[in-house]
C-alpha cells in the first residue's frame, strides 16, 4: 500500500549551536520568546555536516526561521537544494526582535529573500508563527506600543474586528502568490502557513487563504486542538500541518536544554508523534531540532529524544502506512461556532482592547467540556488558563541560563507533570460560522455555539435536524425573525431533535448530547472508510496506544 502520509520536517536551533550560516549573528537576537538572549550551548557545526544530520534524521523539509537582514542565505539555500530538502521560511526572529511592519507586531520576510527561495526550486512555505497569540496579546514582544500582529482592531464590533483581520491575511496571501506567479511558480502556490499555539482563529485565516499548522504538545488539549484545525482545513480546504512543539509546560529527568525545553518527556513525544501521523497531516515536523541532538567534538550525538525521532521516522512509519488524508475526515459530532479568538481570556478578542469579550464566546468552552464528558474545562480551550500551575516555572527559578543544558533533566519533590496528551472525545470536528450545509457532512449531533452564526449555518443545522440529527443551539443564536419552529425546542418529523439551550450544560443539553459521547474511555478520529482509536496506555493519558479500523 502506498503510504499517503505526510512529509516529514525539523525546525532549525534556537539554543543549542549558533545557526551553521548565520554564524555570530545567532547569538545577536533573541531566537525564543522567553524574553532573553540564550548563548549556544554547543559548538558550531560546519553546514554540510548539519544537512548530513537533517538527512540522518530522515528530514524532507527544513524550517529555518529567518535572520532578519539576512533572510534567505545563499548558501543555506544551496545546500538545502543539493541535498534535496525542502525549505520553509519562517518569521519568528522578527516577530522577537523587529523590524516591524509598520503598524504591527510582524514581520514579514522580504520580497527579495522569497524570491530567491523560490529560485532554489525547494521553497515549499512560509511559515507564520504563533500570529493568532500575537494578535490577541500585541505586547508579548514588541513593547513601544499596542500592535496587533494583522490589524488593528480597538473601538470594533466582534465581528468587525473579525473582518479586519481576516482581509489584512488575504492581502498577504495575494501579495505571495504575486511574486510566486512572477517567479513561475506553476499557480502560484507557496502556502503561508499558520501557526497556532491556541486553538482559535484557525478559521479566520483558513478563509483568508492561509494553510493551518496547529502545535501538538505545548500546552494545548489534544483533540480540542486537532479537532478544531482540521475542521477549518476541511471546511476551506486549506492544507493541513502539524507541528509536534517540544517547548511545554513540564519538567523532569530526561534532557533538558532550558526550562520548558523539552517540557515532555520522550515517552509523551513517542505518542505525540503517532497521534499527529495518524491524523494524515501533509506535513509534520518538531519544534526544535535541539532537544534531538548535541553537537560536541566535531560529532552529532543523538539524545533520547532524536533516539524517538528516529525509531519513529525509519521504523513506526514505514511501517504503519495510511491509506487516508486529513481531508477525508467526516465527524460523527459537530461544532458550528463563530470564530471569537477566545481560548479563555475573555478579552483583547481579535487584539480589540475596548471592550471585553463578547459573553456568548465563552459558550465554546460549555461545548468541549460538554463533549468530553468533563475531561476539558468549563472556562477555557487550553492550559493558559486559572488552574493551571506548571513545573517549569519551578525549573526556571532553581537554574541560571549558564547552568543549561541538563543532561539528567530536574525534578523536585511534589512534581507532577500536568500535560497527558489523552482526553476523550467522540469523533468531533469544528467548523466555523459561516458553515454551509455541503460541509457540514452527515453528523449525528451538531452544537451550535459562539456568539454569532451566519443564515446558511443556521439552515444547515436545520436541516440536518429535519433529516433525523440532534441540534443543540445557544438561544441567543436564533434570530428575532426567524421561523416559529426555530424558537422552541421540538422533534423532527424524521425523529430528529432541535434543542434550544440558555446553556451547553444544562441538563437539556446534557441528555440530548449523551448518547453521541461514547462511554469516555477513546478518543476517535474518522477518515473516510478508516476510524482512528487512540486510548491512554497510562493512567493518566501522557501515552497513547493506537488502533486503526475500517467503517
Amino acid at each position: 500500500m502506498r503510504n499517503r502520509g505526510p512529509k516529514l520536517g525539523l525546525q532549525g536551533p534556537v539554543v543549542s549551536w549558533q545557526d551553521p550560516w548565520a554564524g555570530e549573528d545567532s547569538d545577536r537576537v533573541m531566537r525564543t520568546g522567553t524574553g532573553v538572549i540564550v548563548p549556544s550551548q554547543d559548538d558550531r557545526p560546519e553546514p554540510k555536516a548539519y544537512v548530513g544530520a537533517l538527512k540522518e534524521l530522515g528530514a524532507q523539509f527544513y524550517v529555518h526561521h529567518t535572520f532578519p537582514g539576512r533572510d534567505a542565505e545563499p548558501a543555506m539555500l544551496a545546500d538545502l537544494a543539493e541535498a534535496g530538502i525542502g525549505i520553509v521560511l519562517g518569521n519568528e526572529y522578527g516577530n522577537i526582535n523587529g523590524p516591524w511592519v509598520p503598524g504591527t507586531n510582524r514581520y514579514d520576510v522580504p520580497d527579495d529573500a522569497i524570491r530567491d527561495a523560490l529560485r532554489s526550486g525547494r521553497l515549499i512555505g512560509l511559515l507564520y508563527d504563533e500570529p493568532e497569540h500575537l494578535q490577541i496579546n500585541a505586547a508579548q514582544y514588541r513593547k513601544d506600543g499596542w500592535y496587533p500582529h494583522w490589524a488593528r482592531t480597538d473601538g470594533l464590533t466582534l465581528a468587525e474586528a473579525r473582518e479586519a483581520v481576516a482581509e489584512a491575511v488575504a492581502r498577504r496571501v495575494r501579495h505571495v502568490e504575486a511574486l510566486a506567479r512572477e517567479e513561475g511558480s506553476g499557480n502560484g502556490r507557496v502556502p503561508l502557513i499558520s501557526e497556532h499555539v491556541f486553538p482559535v482563529s484557525f478559521h479566520t485565516y483558513a478563509r483568508a487563504g492561509m494553510a493551518v499548522c496547529p502545535k501538538v504538545m505545548k500546552e494545548s488539549f489534544q483533540p480540542l486542538q486537532l479537532a478544531t484545525a482540521l475542521g477549518a482545513a476541511v471546511q476551506y480546504g486549506r492544507d493541513f500541518w502539524i507541528c509536534a512543539d517540544l517547548w511545554g509546560p513540564d519538567t523532569g529527568p530526561w534532557f533538558t536544554r532550558f526550562h520548558g525545553f523539552p517540557g515532555h518527556s520522550p515517552e509523551e513525544f513517542d505518542s505525540a508523534l503517532k497521534m499527529a501521523y495518524f491524523m494524515a497531516p501533509s506535513h509534520l515536523f518538531t519544534e526544535n531540532i535541539d532537544c534531538l541532538l548535541r553537537f560536541r567534538g566535531g560529532t552529532f550525538e543523538k539524545t533520547v529524544f532524536g533516539e524517538v525521532w528516529e525509531a519513529f521516522v525509519r521504523g513506526f512509519v514505514p511501517e504503519h502506512p495510511i491509506a487516508w488524508r486529513y481531508g477525508d475526515a467526516s465527524p460523527d459530532i459537530l461544532v458550528i461556532h463563530s470564530d471569537d479568538s477566545n481560548y479563555g481570556q475573555n478579552e483583547r478578542l481579535f487584539g480589540n482592547r475596548h471592550p471585553v469579550g463578547e459573553e456568548h464566546s465563552r459558550s465554546i468552552f460549555e461545548i468541549w467540556h460538554l463533549l468530553s464528558r468533563g475531561a476539558l474545562p468549563a472556562h477555557g480551550s487550553c492550559m493558559h488558563i486559572p488552574g493551571f500551575a506548571f513545573p517549569r516555572h519551578v525549573l526556571r527559578k532553581a537554574k541560571r541560563v549558564e547552568d543549561y543544558p541538563l543532561e539528567n533533566g530536574f525534578d523536585f519533590a511534589g512534581n507532577a507533570p500536568i500535560h497527558p496528551l489523552f482526553c476523550p472525545m467522540n469523533n468531533v470536528l469544528v467548523m466555523d460560522a459561516y458553515a454551509g450545509g455541503r460541509e457540514m457532512g452527515d453528523p449525528g449531533l451538531i452544537l451550535v455555539g459562539g456568539s454569532s452564526v451566519s443564515a446558511s449555518a443556521l439552515d444547515g443545522a436545520w436541516k440536518r435536524a429535519e433529516s433525523g440529527a440532534t441540534v443543540v443551539i445557544g438561544g441567543w443564536l436564533i434570530p428575532g425573525d426567524a421561523p416559529e419552529r426555530m424558537r422552541t425546542s421540538r422533534r423532527t418529523d424524521a425523529g430528529g431533535r432541535w434543542i434550544v439551550t440558555g446553556s451547553f450544560l444544562s441538563d437539556e443539553a446534557r441528555e440530548a448530547a449523551d448518547p453521541f459521547l461514547g462511554d469516555g474511555s477513546l478518543w476517535r478520529q474518522r477518515f473516510g472508510a478508516h476510524e482512528v482509536r487512540i486510548a491512554p496506555r497510562d493512567k493518566q493519558g501522557f501515552t497513547l496506544d493506537f488502533e486503526v479500523r475500517p467503517v
